[in-house]
């Protein structure tokens, strides 16, 4: 049987002007090594809590009690979304509550000609460094770094050059997206994820 993809799409909600990836994924991928994707797509460094939202439901990483929602190990994307044009929620980051919205643009996407099962096809934006203070912190930023004589831009250079992000150079460029850097982290990502025997459904 022929494995299924999903094209999806994600978006940095508040980003203007969008920060955003369209990327291929199995469509039975578990909702943990979704979340592995997700990161590595848009450039964050996965250091802090995640959540899914399907609707009202909650799916995060270990949760112990039931008010944390259900563990996303155990959940396929498949058996969570399946039309075309749905789309559910990635909130990242319980502090600076990075939300973004993933949109299914394609359920059955033809993916034979991609070098990997994970799969960056385009994208705009840099995304934001960890811990700038929310989106809003972060076009504090810009706007700092659009003033070089700024009280705060020496600071905030010094700052930023301590970032270890690929998706962003040391002066920061709110453009500035590598696919190339994208996809070997992915290519990463694919191998070394392990194979996970689900239920075929809840």
């Amino acid at each position: 049987m022929e494995e299924q993809y999903y094209l999806l799409k994600i978006v940095l909600n508040e980003s203007r002007p969008e920060i955003w990836r369209r990327f291929v994924v199995p469509a039975d991928i578990s909702l943990d090594r979704l979340h592995d994707v997700i990161q590595v797509v848009m450039g964050w460094q996965d250091s802090h809590l995640h959540e899914f939202l399907f609707g009202k439901r909650r799916f995060t990483e270990d949760p112990e009690e039931p008010e944390q929602g259900k563990n996303e190990a155990i959940f396929r994307l498949c058996d969570l979304i399946r039309t075309k044009g749905k789309s559910f929620s990635y909130l990242y980051d319980f502090g600076d509550s990075w939300s973004h919205e993933i949109t299914l643009e394609h359920a059955n996407f033809r993916a034979d000609h991609l070098p990997c099962a994970f799969y960056c096809i385009e994208g705009e934006g840099c995304c934001p460094p960890e811990d700038c203070g929310g989106i809003n912190g972060f076009y504090q930023l810009l706007s700092v770094l659009e003033t070089p004589d700024s009280d705060d831009y020496d600071d905030t250079i010094t700052w930023l050059q301590g970032m270890a992000d690929f998706s962003c150079s040391p002066l920061f460029s709110p453009t500035f997206i590598d696919l190339n850097t994208i996809n070997y982290r992915l290519g990463f990502c694919w191998r070394w994820s392990r194979t996970r025997y689900l239920p075929l459904t809840e």
